[in-house]
């Protein structure tokens, strides 16, 4: 079975997933349906949002079996509308299903260019790095070293976003609001990713974050995903305690999946001051 193979059936099987998950979230009156006698399962059957979207009971059964059939940009608009897609549920459902199947992504190492480090390098009031197609830390500034940590001190998957957030006990420790974030970033990160349902590299950072993580465990399966999360981080640092960011993210030009992010600190519990000072005890620890 070819790479491209294996690639299109995880696409199918999550796609179906994707589908099942959204159905059972809906409840019958949201939709104009009766509520009826009680249900075993919740949400709606397979024959009531086949009807809603106006397509065969046994045609929509086999795509929530990952089955190999055909759906028109018509019909998966059909299917948008019955289950009641948000904007970013509706392009993930896109995406997950493209015709022709995608381009098998690179599995090489991604390159910074040196114009886009050097500019890094020249924040030097603003915490920033560049994330790869699959949230890797690909590069980083000092203001983020000293704020987040010495990535160059982590290895393979451990830098990475995801699995700082899910599997690094550390950084959990440095987010104050990660009951908040945790579910928005993994949300955010199952709709950029979509596009490389199958790929190697990927499912062995899910794998491992499912078995590292009960929270991730626990919230893969549900299938959400989201575009935007808010842009204020509150961090608890080991040394300076309390610090505010606003932060954003902005796409690489001809590096479609790479996104600088950029931190600004805030007035709010001195962080502009805390980050100066954060720096000069790195600077002075460089010339020792």
């Amino acid at each position: 079975m070819g790479a491209s193979t294996v690639i299109l059936e995880a696409r199918r099987r999550e796609f179906g997933a994707f589908l099942r998950s959204r159905r059972e979230k809906l409840i019958p009156t949201e939709v104009g349906l009766p509520a009826g006698f009680r249900r075993r399962t919740p949400g709606l059957r397979r024959e009531e949002v086949a009807l809603l979207a106006g397509v065969g009971i046994t045609w929509y059964t086999w795509l929530e079996q990952g089955r190999d059939v055909r759906a028109s940009p018509e019909a998966l608009s059909a299917l948008a509308d019955a289950l009641r897609l948000d904007p970013a549920e509706r392009r993930h459902l896109f995406i997950l299903y493209d015709r022709p199947p995608p381009e098998l992504q690179p599995a090489g190492p991604e390159c910074v260019a040196e114009p886009l480090r050097r500019m890094l390098a020249s924040l030097t009031g603003q915490p920033a790095y560049v994330l790869g197609r699959r949230w890797d830390v690909l590069a980083w500034n000092r203001a983020a070293a000293v704020v987040f940590g010495d990535y160059g001190e982590l290895a393979g998957d451990e830098r990475n976003i995801m699995h700082l957030v899910f599997a690094d006990s550390r950084h959990r420790r440095l987010l104050i609001d990660w009951d908040e974030l945790a579910p928005v970033s993994l949300a955010m990160f199952r709709a950029d990713s979509a596009r490389y349902t199958g790929d190697p590299d990927f499912e062995r950072l899910i794998n491992t974050l499912r078995d590292a993580s009960a929270e991730f465990e626990e919230w893969w399966p549900r299938n959400e995903v989201m575009r935007r999360l808010s842009n204020r981080k509150r961090i608890h640092h080991p040394i300076e305690g309390r610090m505010t960011f606003e932060y954003a993210s902005f796409a690489v030009t001809n590096h479609e999946p790479m996104k600088l992010i950029v931190y600004t600190p805030l007035a709010e519990e001195g962080t502009a001051a805390k980050l100066e000072a954060l720096l000069r005890a790195s600077a002075n620890d460089d010339n020792l």
